[in-house]
């Protein structure tokens, strides 16, 4: 088969229904989220289980998630820590954030997730003092990246996981003249990922169902 988008979707379809299936609540969350209007800019499945095999690996309990939009990726976090475990979740619009909250509740984990709603950049010292977050996932405005970034090693501890996600941008990450906001946001965070002593880091450049993108994976040290 050529490389191609839809070979990229096939494949990603087929590694979904292999190793996922079908769940009924995911699948709720996705429908009202589509309904709701919002853009179809959510994880895929299969990344969806890599978060929660993540939190699952690291032993995580506390989880802060950046970016809420459905809260699709908030129900795959909050299944992995646990029924004694938290999911912090930070989303700016409160239309967004209402719709997530059903879907989290319908999901069956609402007693496990917080959902704040404001902009990350002045939600996110509102946590300042609390216990720590063992894994922080950044998926929102990329333009901000190097703020969350350092708000997830302020608020995370020592041995934790930070995850950014949309790190490829279909490969123009390597264009340093890129006037994009976007582009500059997630080159700004991969450079902090690379030299702030923080963060131990590396990142993927992936192919599926989002198109060409890659996610970033860093240890808090």
């Amino acid at each position: 088969m050529e490389p191609s988008p839809d070979a990229w979707r096939a494949a990603d379809d087929y590694l979904a229904e292999t190793l996922i299936g079908h769940d009924p609540a995911l699948e709720a969350a996705l429908a009202a989220q589509h309904e709701a209007g919002m853009p179809a800019i959510e994880v895929a499945p299969v990344s969806g289980k890599l978060l929660n095999l993540l939190v699952r690996m690291s032993g995580a309990r506390r989880v802060l998630e950046i970016g809420t939009l459905g809260g699709y990726s908030t129900i795959w976090m909050a299944r992995a820590v646990g029924e004694d475990g938290l999911v912090v979740t930070i989303e700016a619009e409160p239309a967004n954030a209402a719709v997530a909250r059903a879907s989290i509740d319908a999901a069956g984990v609402g007693d496990r997730v917080d959902v704040r709603i404001g902009r990350g950049a002045d939600v996110l010292p509102e946590l300042a003092g609390g216990e720590p977050f063992d894994l922080v996932f950044i998926d929102a405005d990329k333009e901000s990246n190097t703020i969350y970034l350092d708000w997830a090693a302020r608020l995370g501890r020592p041995g934790g996981v930070v995850i950014v996600d949309n790190i490829g941008r279909d490969g123009e990450i390597v264009d340093a003249g890129s006037a994009d906001p976007k582009v500059v946001g997630t080159r700004e965070g991969l450079r902090m990922l690379g030299e702030d002593p923080r963060f131990d880091a590396t990142a993927l450049q992936t192919v599926g169902l989002k198109g060409w993108d890659g996610v970033a994976v860093a240890l808090l040290v």
